[in-house]
């Protein structure tokens, strides 16, 4: 073999090699992103999870309460219509805006123990409303998995090689799971 031909085939090994080794980082670069786009999904459920727990006690937390405050009708609607709107949204936007809208008036349920010192002292009532309260927390930390979740990928997306891969991919930004503006409010306390 002559020396032109060592060299021709050298090249080629390399030029090979590094074809390679592209490839195999894209597919690298392209599992990212899957990856990423399936954590977002997995921590979304977790929220729903919590979420429908939430929605779970809240019939037994209406129920206790309806006795005490059978005048505060308008309430009970409240939720109930937010529940609805809650199982019957097809996105994630929607579901958010329905948690959203039920957490008012969740906390205005919440609210009618004071009005009430019998329900306040009720012990099926605080029992459902301990309940409640460990719910809560539960959805705060999905809430907060499924943003961290939701700015990995978002943040990966910005990239360079992100914005590519992800498009070849078909995998698109995601949505915060944020609380809206009248709920940013620093509560009025009144003595």
């Amino acid at each position: 073999m002559s020396q032109g031909v060592k060299t021709i085939l050298v090249i080629l090994g390399a030029l090979t090699a590094l074809a390679l080794g592209m490839v195999l980082w894209g597919v690298g670069q392209y599992n990212k992103v899957v990856s990423l786009d399936e954590q977002v999904k997995s921590q979304w459920a977790q929220v729903e999870n919590q979420l429908k727990r939430r929605f779970d006690l809240i019939p037994n937390l209406v129920a206790t309460t309806k006795g005490y405050a059978k005048h505060e009708k308008e309430i009970f609607e409240d939720i109930a219509n937010a529940r609805t709107k809650y199982f019957k949204a097809d996105s994630v936007e929607g579901k958010v805006a329905a948690a959203n809208g039920f957490e008012r008036a969740l906390s205005r349920l919440l609210m009618l123990q004071e009005q009430y010192p019998n329900l306040k002292a009720n012990e099926s009532f605080l029992k459902l409303q301990d309940s409640l309260e460990g719910t809560e927390n539960r959805i705060a930390v999905e809430r907060k998995r499924y943003n961290d979740a939701v700015r990995r990928l978002n943040t990966y997306r910005r990239t360079v090689v992100g914005r590519f891969i992800a498009a070849l991919a078909g995998v698109e930004a995601a949505k915060y799971f944020e609380t809206p503006e009248s709920e940013q409010q620093v509560p009025k306390v009144k003595f």
